[in-house]
């Protein structure tokens, strides 16, 4: 157990962690030690504290609308029943994430000290309403890319996990798994966002990749299709896998791994700036931005000290 202090909203707090080191993979995680294995560290190894964000919080409000949208019966899945889920899928979500209400009870950057409360308060009911509005439309636009009339299926945020011979558990959350009468897998990823260039879609691919993996693995069966759904620019992306798909990604994944069990033992984790910076939640306690990490609460093996050779006799 660790104690370590953060500034968190101008603020210095004391953060109390129990850390352990990792023992599995994630699509997500293993995309966060890609893009910066000091990002992994204080996301996976610190578990420091994240600012909830209003495109993040979104999109897991629209997963859980069109997840629970399937509940109905297939005549009754229609755009305007979906779009009435959302009210009580936020309070759901309220509900088990408190914290997620601050996103909307704060001034936006910009407003005047002086506005009063009340004021105050009519801004951020404008603000959620607006924001529930943009979810409203992302769940009413899946609809001209699927017709959820004609889908039944077979899981939905299926949680999937699986040992790799060389001890690696792989684990993840695939939002649906449709099989066809003849026994065809297709998974399904929903994005909120828009559908990246070509040059820029090796993440997608690589996320949905594992899973086919994953299920591969678990199923015994090679899904036939893995499709993602861009809800923000209102396209489908589709990749039909191969076997030697598969055998690549588990080649990388086994690579990371070891590049990740490296640092966890000997706490290097450096830091790899790009673009993405600018969304960092950790730049207070990044060396790029002049802050210095928590101490590391992994044990590290001290050096071996050399032992001078007797002098000859």
């Amino acid at each position: 157990m660790v104690f370590g202090l953060l500034s968190v909203a101008g603020r210095r707090v004391c953060v109390m962690r129990t850390s352990k080191p990792p023992t599995s993979l994630s699509p997500s995680r293993a995309s966060d030690f890609m893009q910066c294995p000091l990002l992994y560290r204080f996301r996976v190894i610190d578990k420091l504290p994240e600012k909830p964000s209003e495109a993040a919080t979104r999109g897991t409000l629209v997963h859980a609308v069109l997840e629970r949208l399937f509940d109905a019966p297939a005549g009754e899945r229609t755009a305007s029943r979906a779009k009435a889920l959302v009210p009580g899928q936020w309070d759901r979500l309220l509900t088990a994430r408190p914290e997620l209400g601050e996103l909307f009870a704060e001034s936006p950057e910009g407003a005047e000290d002086t506005v009063g409360a009340e004021d105050t308060a009519g801004a951020a009911g404008e603000r959620l309403a607006a924001w529930l509005g943009q979810a409203e439309r992302l769940v009413e636009r899946w609809f001209s890319l699927e017709d959820p009339t004609r889908l039944e299926p077979a899981e939905r945020e299926f949680f999937v996990e699986t040992e790799l011979e060389s001890g690696l558990r792989l684990r993840g959350v695939i939002d649906r798994v449709d099989v066809a009468p003849t026994g065809e897998v297709r998974i399904v990823d929903y994005k909120t966002g828009k559908a990246p260039r070509p040059e820029y879609a090796e993440g997608a691919r690589f996320q949905m990749t594992f899973y086919a993996l994953v299920v591969r693995r678990l199923k015994g069966v090679l899904p036939r299709r893995l499709q993602l759904v861009y809800l923000g620019s209102g396209e489908i992306v589709t990749y039909d896998p191969v076997e030697a798909d598969l055998e690549r990604v588990e080649r990388k994944l086994l690579a990371l791994w070891q590049a990740i069990q490296l640092a966890t033992e000997t706490g290097d984790w450096r830091p790899r700036p790009s673009k993405l910076c600018g969304w960092c939640d950790h730049q207070a306690v990044c060396p790029e931005f002049g802050g210095t990490p928590p101490v590391y609460p992994l044990t590290v093996p001290a050096p071996a000290v050399p032992v001078e050779a007797p002098a000859p006799g």
